[in-house]
């Protein structure tokens, strides 16, 4: 079974350009090995997620970034089962500010001035009912 998961978390430190590339391709390699795509938005140190597999990789994946560092409050906006990935083309798409497209980088899209991008629309307008984390398996 598909599933998609959407959460939002602050970063633990301001990352340039150097921080975010190394973490583009790490997310990239281990979405890859575990069936995963999705869509990273990064804007004034807030992180929006939207991660879409296997129900297995959903769960593994979800545990790791309840772990990783660099970022707190992490916040489980929505997580639910789907018929089709809105992200299949990429293990993970990004969003930013801009001046990152003079980069090239596949699969960038930059955000508007009220930080959101056509891809940030696609996960933005996936409407489940939220779960909080008391009611999310994956912490159980």
């Amino acid at each position: 079974m598909l599933e998609r998961l959407v959460y939002r978390s602050q970063a633990t430190h301001k990352l340039g350009s150097l921080h975010l590339f190394n973490l583009l391709v790490q997310c990239r390699k281990r979405n890859l090995s575990l069936g995963i795509t999705g869509h990273l938005l990064y804007t004034e140190e807030i992180f929006v997620q939207c991660i879409e597999g296997p129900s297995g990789s959903i769960d593994a994946l979800w545990k790791s970034l309840q772990r990783d560092e660099r970022h707190h409050s992490l916040e489980l906006l929505s997580r639910g089962p789907i018929t089709d990935r809105q992200f299949a083309d990429w293990a993970m798409a990004f969003s930013s500010y801009a001046h990152f497209d003079k980069y090239d980088i596949p699969g960038f899209f930059p955000v508007n001035a009220q930080g959101m991008s056509s891809a940030a629309e696609r996960c933005a307008q996936w409407g489940t009912p939220s779960l909080s984390a008391e009611n999310d398996p994956a912490t159980a």
